[in-house]
């Protein structure tokens, strides 16, 4: 598979950048800086960084995977360079408190925002992972998917396999991605609660 990593410079799309790359993915790292991304590429043994507009040329799947409040402005500005290749979204906008960390007000998630801007589908996942579980290796625990698009789903299943210890898992449609954006206040609320690295396994199936 040929992947764009959109967000590629940073903590959590470079570490999956390195998974991939180790998987024997083909893996182009996307930044605003094309030097930047010439650069982290360099570091993950992808097969070349570019800025973003370049990077989601001739891709199978494109991964969404800068911060939270990059990610509706990213899309709208590279709807007409994504095209139609399915788009997967790992953001998750929360709420920082002195109380603890909450979900975004409002009743749509990122990923479903996101769909209104692009042409192809978009899939939601990824979200009970994080840059410090993947930087070392496969991330433990299961990782979840959701998408309306049955081919775009099942290339982010396919992605998701290959980066974490336990089993890639389809959640639903892409409506669940609320639950599942959610589901990322929840486990830094416990990894800082715990001082750990929380992940997620279902158990029963």
């Amino acid at each position: 598979m040929k992947v764009a990593v959109v967000g590629g410079t940073g903590d959590f799309g470079l570490a999956l950048a390195q998974r991939l790359v180790e998987a024997g993915d083909r893996v182009v790292i996307g930044s605003r800086d094309a030097g930047r991304a010439r650069e982290k590429a360099s570091v993950a043994g992808a097969s070349g960084g570019a800025a973003n507009a370049d990077a989601v040329q001739d891709v199978d799947l494109v991964v969404l995977a800068v911060k939270a409040e990059a990610a509706l402005p990213t899309a709208e500005e590279l709807a007409d360079a994504i095209g139609a290749t399915p788009v997967l979204s790992v953001a998750s906008e929360l709420r920082f408190t002195k109380t603890g960390v909450h979900p975004a007000a409002g009743d749509r998630s990122i990923a479903e925002r996101t769909q209104e801007l692009l042409h192809g589908p978009v899939v939601a996942g990824l979200h009970s992972l994080a840059a410090s579980s993947l930087a070392g290796g496969k991330a433990d625990g299961d990782a979840l998917v959701c998408g309306d698009d049955a081919a775009a789903k099942e290339l982010a299943l396919q992605l998701a396999a290959k980066i974490v210890a336990g089993r890639a898992l389809d959640a639903g449609p892409l409506s669940s991605s609320r639950a599942l954006e959610g589901m990322t206040a929840v486990i830094v609320n416990l990894n800082r609660l715990y001082k750990g690295h929380a992940g997620v396994r279902i158990v029963g199936l």
